[in-house]
């Protein structure tokens, strides 16, 4: 569990979406479908489908908002009649039985537009006896994906599985009553608003839906440099703590099932592994088959005081410190690793690279100080 965090997670909804997959990869292929949420849980399930080799299907479900308050959904209702209601939603706003009909005839007739929009030219794939992946883009208070959930088991699903991004906390407990297993990459205490982790959150078309069922789904080919052993670990995905000294770093580790290279990055001032840029530096590197550990030089209190930013051979020691642990997980045992630093990291990256115990094959320095590791550059 993280909590809340300075800056988006997550690029967009392609980004969501590969590294959401990437979570997945562990799932069984057999008898599973993708069931994207629309409009933006399909560009989200489309990356997933493509990676993990399955179909892409819909279910169509519709928020029912508060009268006075749209975005807030007191319940949801979905094909096949389905209505779900969140009663402490009901309760808390006042709502009455007949603003609850009046949204939900008004929710029905753009229900029905959107099904036959989307199912024009995309036939449905049958849900009985399979396993129903169902995945939307964030999850606030969980009414849709409720409903959502009802919807397969009366299609015939045999098991349900719910897959998101982002949720709260609590509402991914809440679900746990819904679904078989509830997947969450992140779940952040500090919750207001879905678009809150993206850094672009715009919305997506009934067009853009469209394309994306009509899509060909060919998985994802890893390089030939990472394709799999027997041997080699499972891929991992994950939020990780290090202890580096005497201070507890903290970083996100993501590793593609199979690969022999992970690149580590040293952050600059002002930025921290949850910078978009970053993040989508990262999420290139991985689609090529490489891992990537982005982690925080330094502690958020240690952030307060600017000499901490400058110095370098604090940071160098902090990034030997952390390239050691690495070398004691499974993934990161035989690994390549190399340095990508940026700014005064790229400082620190140059002069732990001359550390007698660095064990690193590469470093970049991009739009970095490396005049900060002047007297160590004949050393690396």
């Amino acid at each position: 569990m993280v909590t809340a965090l300075e800056g988006a997670m997550f690029a967009d909804r392609v980004d969501a979406g590969r590294r959401l997959a990437s979570r997945l990869q562990s799932l069984p292929r057999e008898g599973l479908v993708a069931l994207g949420l629309p409009r933006g849980g399909v560009p989200v399930a489309f990356e997933v489908a493509r990676a993990l080799g399955v179909p892409l299907d819909i279910i169509v479900v519709r928020k029912l908002g508060v009268p006075f308050q749209p975005e807030l959904a007191m319940g949801a209702i979905g094909e096949g009649g389905v209505r779900i209601l969140n009663d402490q939603v009901v309760k808390l706003t006042g709502v009455t039985s007949a603003e609850i009909d009046e949204a939900q005839a008004r929710e029905e007739t753009e229900l029905a537009r959107r099904a036959a929009r989307f199912r024009a030219t995309h036939q449905s794939v049958p849900l009985t006896g399979r396993t129903a992946l169902i995945i939307d883009d964030g999850i606030a208070t969980g009414s849709t994906v409720r409903a959502a959930c009802k919807v397969a088991r009366a299609q015939g699903a045999a098991r349900v599985l719910v897959a998101t991004p982002v949720a709260p906390p609590h509402t991914v407990a809440s679900l746990q009553d819904d679904a078989d297993e509830v997947i969450a990459l992140y779940t952040p205490e500090e919750f207001f608003a879905i678009g809150q982790f993206y850094d672009d959150f715009s919305q997506t078309s009934d067009d853009e839906v469209v394309r994306l069922l009509a899509a060909p789904r060919e998985p994802v080919v890893a390089s030939a440099n990472s394709v799999p052993n027997p041997g080699d670990p499972p891929g991992r995905d994950e939020e990780v703590e290090v202890h580096a000294g005497a201070a507890t770093v903290s970083g996100h580790l993501t590793v593609p099932e199979g690969t022999h290279a992970i690149v580590v990055f040293a952050h600059g001032s002002g930025s921290s592994r949850h910078s978009p840029r970053n993040r989508f530096v990262a999420s290139v590197l991985n689609r090529t088959g490489l891992g990537t550990l982005l982690f925080d030089l330094l502690t958020p209190a240690e952030e307060h005081y600017r000499e901490n930013v400058f110095d370098i051979p604090l940071l160098a020691r902090r990034l030997v410190d952390v390239t050691a642990w690495l070398r004691t997980q499974p993934e990161g045992r035989d690994a390549a690793i190399g340095y990508f630093g940026a700014s005064t990291g790229a400082g620190a990256a140059l002069w732990a690279a001359a550390e007698p115990d660095a064990d690193v094959r590469a470093v970049v320095s991009r739009g970095g100080r490396p005049d900060l590791a002047a007297r160590r550059l004949g050393d690396v």
